[in-house]
């Protein structure tokens, strides 16, 4: 995928294991035997909503998939704009870049093992105490991406904002921006823009809108 056939929208790749795997800005992805790492395409037809959307609606399908595998989903959620978190562990990450008309969907999840990192916390569904076949999880998520993009297309991108803000971090969570033009920009979590930008309120009331960047909560902090 993205080699320049594009593959066509419903196909998914899956690797075994990755040897130039990458994550946001370049970072090197983790790539641990037994985990999902899968890709899927989608074009971009006229009358779509903004593509930029599809993010924020990886996360939710991503999420609701996850969710189907664990007893309880009281502690999972959405950290802006696509992470998905596990009690404030990172469990799964999404990756789009876009190919002429084509939005390619790399998605992450850490199904047997998780990696170390300096800079925030991560875990596995097998560390919570649940054992995945990662085939099963690939065909679940496959039929939740084909009902999430559908929705997407039926009810446009207010559609897919209201699901994502149901499953996301609540209102007034404590936000780090940690690159870009806001580096180290902290505040509250005040909801998203109709594009899906950020929206952080800062100490004196102000409100800066966020369309990238990486986002720290406080809750990530290794102690």
């Amino acid at each position: 995928i993205g080699a320049g056939i594009p593959t066509p929208e419903g196909h998914w790749l899956v690797a075994n294991r990755q040897i130039a795997g990458r994550g946001r800005l370049g970072r090197k992805w983790f790539d641990g035997q037994g985990n999902f790492m899968g890709s899927t395409c989608v074009e971009v037809r006229g009358g779509d909503p903004p593509p930029h959307s599809l993010t924020l609606l990886a996360a939710c399908a991503v999420r609701e998939t996850v969710a189907q595998c664990l007893p309880t989903s009281d502690k999972l959620f959405i950290k802006w704009p696509n992470d998905v978190l596990y009690d404030g562990a990172k469990l799964a990450g999404i990756l789009l870049e876009r190919t002429n008309e084509y939005i390619v969907v790399g998605i992450g999840v850490n199904l047997a093992c998780a990696p170390e990192l300096p800079d925030r916390k991560t875990t596995s569904l097998r560390t919570l105490g649940v054992a995945v076949d990662r085939e099963i999880f690939a065909e679940n998520l496959a039929k939740n991406w084909v009902m999430h993009l559908e929705k997407w297309r039926e009810g446009g991108a207010a559609a897919v904002i209201a699901n994502w803000l149901n499953h996301a971090h609540p209102l007034g969570t404590i936000l780090t921006i940690s690159d870009g033009l806001y580096a180290g920009l902290t505040g509250s979590f005040d909801g998203l823009e109709a594009d899906g930008a950020l929206r952080l309120r800062t100490n004196d009331g102000r409100i800066s809108i966020i369309h990238a960047g990486d986002v720290s909560m406080y809750a990530e902090t290794k102690e």
